[in-house]
């Protein structure tokens, strides 16, 4: 017997805020009849396809230190490098440049509510270092 993951939760201030930024950048949809609202205080989005769903919970203290567990995107088109200038046009905040000068690395990058994720290569920019 094993588990699946049902679903990944991320605490926040604003529940929908949050789900509706998250939504612009992973082209995720709301629950079909149980559309998220200003005031929710729990917001579920899905993949387009239904193979992922983020729940976005509000709690009342703050985000205080780096997360255990977080986020690796991948662009769907283009590079990481223009899958970065994406997200920091929708508000993101970089965090920390693992980037090297020859193409590999990442970039450790924040959501408005300063939860961390990261925005790795695609497997066309891995394949052109021999990765």
């Amino acid at each position: 017997m094993t588990s699946r993951v049902s679903h990944t939760t991320i605490d926040c201030h604003d529940a929908y805020a949050l789900s509706q930024w998250w939504k612009q950048v992973l082209g995720y949809v709301d629950v079909e009849d149980d559309p998220n609202e200003p005031g929710h205080d729990e917001c579920m989005i899905l993949a387009a396809d239904g193979s992922h769903r983020l729940l976005f919970i509000e709690v009342p203290e703050p985000k205080t230190v780096k997360n255990r567990i977080h986020l690796d995107l991948m662009a769907v088109e283009g590079s990481r490098d223009d899958e970065t200038d994406r997200v920091l046009a929708l508000g993101a905040t970089p965090v920390e440049d693992h980037r090297t000068a020859g193409g590999r690395g990442w970039l450790v990058m924040a959501d408005p509510e300063g939860n961390e994720f990261c925005i790795v290569r695609t497997p066309e920019e891995q394949a052109a270092t021999g990765d």
